[in-house]
């Protein structure tokens, strides 16, 4: 039986990050962990693309854009959308995510979906280095391991 998991590869692939600035200061201090994480495991400015963009519905087609460019193996898509008074919330957390999940399907390429999708702004800081871990930093660890698995399919 072949038993496919994640394994040790080093850090011999591009990244681009897509990084919403809606919100800014949870997005900045996503982007700071998530350059963090890529510098500790060894990735050098050259393997890393970053592309800001105005916000989280914006995302998807920066992700789209950047796949089609076939020039990354992994795309990790980083924003903060925050609850407020109107149903805005629901339609912009749809259209990110599903719009991420179809550039990964579409382009055959894993699209990190790192973007919180929050009750509050106290939610999100707790989920950038406060007592929920650093999502920033989880994204990269999951665009490893997918890059890692999706390499030993073939």
């Amino acid at each position: 039986m072949r038993n496919i998991t994640a394994q040790e590869i080093k850090n011999q692939f591009t990244v681009a990050l897509v990084i919403s600035r809606f919100n800014e200061p949870v997005t900045e201090a996503l982007y700071a962990g998530a350059v963090e994480r890529l510098t500790e495991l060894g990735f050098t400015e050259h393997q890393v693309t970053t592309l800001w963009v105005p916000g989280a519905v914006e995302i998807p087609l920066a992700a789209q854009r950047l796949a089609r460019t076939r020039a990354y193996e992994a795309i990790i898509c980083l924003g903060a959308v925050v609850y407020g008074e109107t149903k805005h919330f629901d339609y912009v957390c749809q259209q990110v995510s599903n719009g991420c999940q179809q550039v990964a399907l579409a382009e055959d390429i894993p699209v990190i979906f790192g973007v919180l999708t929050t009750d509050n702004q106290e939610q999100a800081l707790a989920r950038v280095g406060g007592h929920k871990g650093h999502k920033g930093r989880d994204a990269v660890d999951a665009a490893i391991e997918m890059v890692s698995v999706l390499r030993q399919i073939g």
